[in-house]
Order: C-alpha cells, then structure tokens, then sequence
C-alpha cells in the first residue's frame, strides 16, 4: 500500500502521512506490528479477527475505526446480516448508545455496497432451539443469587438475552459467543468472562483461539485490558482441563 492510500486495517480515514505527521513511531507499529504482523497470524481467520475487531470497537464506542473496519469484516467474509447481528448483539452487552453509534456508520457502509434489508435479520425470525436444561440451571442460579437484589433485570436477562437474543439465527452461537467475550475483554468486564467463556468454548471456541483473542485485542483495546482478562481466562482453561 503507497502512503497515500488509506490505513486498511487500524486508522479509519487517516494516511499513514497522516500518522507519521504525528508519531512516526505509530505510524511504523502500525504497518510493521500490526497490519504487518498481528493481522498475519494464522491462529485465528481474517474473519474471527474481523469479528473481534468490530466487537471490540463498537464495545468501545470508537467511530474513527468502525467504518475501515466495517468494510473490511465483510471483505473477509463477515455477511452483511452478520455484522448487523453483530451491532444488535452489542446493544445488550456494550449499551444501547454504543450500538446506535455503530449504526450510524454502518447504514453508511451499507449504502456504498448498496447492501437492502433484504439482506439483513428481521426483527422477529424463527430461534435456534434452547436446551431447556441448560438454561434452567443458569436462570435458577442467576435468580438464587440475585433475585432478590434486582428482579426486573433477572427476569430481562431471561425473556430478552438467553430466550430471545442468543437463540437468533443470523449469528451462529460460535460467533454471538467471540463477539461477547471480545465486547467484555475490551471493555475489561472481568467478572462476566468465566461464564461466556465457557460457554463460548462449548459452542466451538478452541482454547488457541480465545487465546489469540487476547493476543489481538490487546492491540485495540490496550495490553491493560488484556492483562486483567490473562487471570480470569487461565482459570477457565485450567478447569476445563481439569474436568
């Protein structure tokens, strides 16, 4: 790529001149670590690292990377219903306001590839199948433990996320699982990832990938929050070894 082109993978509509101007330093990082390095790994897909890119980005509201990295999800085979599952998904576990800013861009995204609503989710489709059991024993603990503290959002968290939202179809569950992991890591959630981490892994998530997420999430969302995510995913990979 010349200089005068656009940043591919990392600054939105700055130049690498644009860059250099300010911190040769960054500029170097930036062809030489990350878009020569980090985004070469074979450990996870171009798409799995488009997917932990636009979570982690949206997580943290950061418009200036959503349109490069946007467009470049669905070059590496993000759908276009994907990615806007993906923004849905967001709404629940990084905020509301993150999720619309993240439309704001992406509408305009769409309007380039001139990518309709015929291609995107509906609003209300037919859900994946729900293992009863499973989700019994989630919302049984859920409200043992915080029933009482808090009833409306034990009850939300049932009917809105784990019988609604993670049954839709236009994300397989492998991908809704890398989304909400990468979203908590960024957003250093520690406390949510021993669950959605486990369950990420029961859904298809290998344990070389959720490490390579943390590889390439500290990149966007800084080594601290991939730092203080180190402690919580060793335990869940050292239990699930264990057992």
């Amino acid at each position: 790529m010349s200089d005068s082109k656009k940043i591919d993978a990392t600054a939105g509509p700055l130049t690498y001149d644009d860059v250099r101007s300010v911190s040769p330093a960054l500029e170097y990082y930036t062809r030489e670590s990350l878009l020569g390095g980090l985004w070469k790994r074979p450990e996870l897909s171009p798409r799995d690292r488009s997917i932990v890119t636009v979570a982690s980005v949206i997580a943290r509201n950061q418009n200036i990377e959503m349109p490069v990295h946007f467009a470049l999800a669905l070059d590496n085979g993000v759908r276009p219903a994907e990615l806007s599952e993906i923004i849905t998904h967001l709404a629940f576990y990084a905020g509301w306001g993150n999720a619309m800013a993240a439309v704001a861009v992406a509408k305009d995204v769409f309007h380039q590839r001139s990518i309709g609503i015929d291609q995107l989710p509906p609003a209300k489709d037919k859900l994946l199948p729900l293992n009863e059991e499973v989700e019994k024993q989630r919302a049984n603990q859920v409200g043992n433990n915080f029933g009482a503290v808090s009833p409306g959002l034990v009850q939300n968290t049932t009917d809105f996320l784990f019988r609604d939202l993670w049954l839709r179809p236009a994300l397989a569950p492998r991908d809704r699982s890398l989304v909400t992991v990468s979203a908590l890591i960024a957003n250093g959630q520690t406390a949510q990832i021993t669950y959605h981490l486990g369950r990420a892994m029961d859904n298809g998530l290998t344990q070389a990938q959720a490490s390579e997420v943390l590889t390439h999430i500290a990149f966007y969302a800084g080594w601290p929050c991939a730092f203080s995510a180190l402690p919580v995913v060793k335990d869940v990979f050292e239990r699930r070894i264990a057992h």
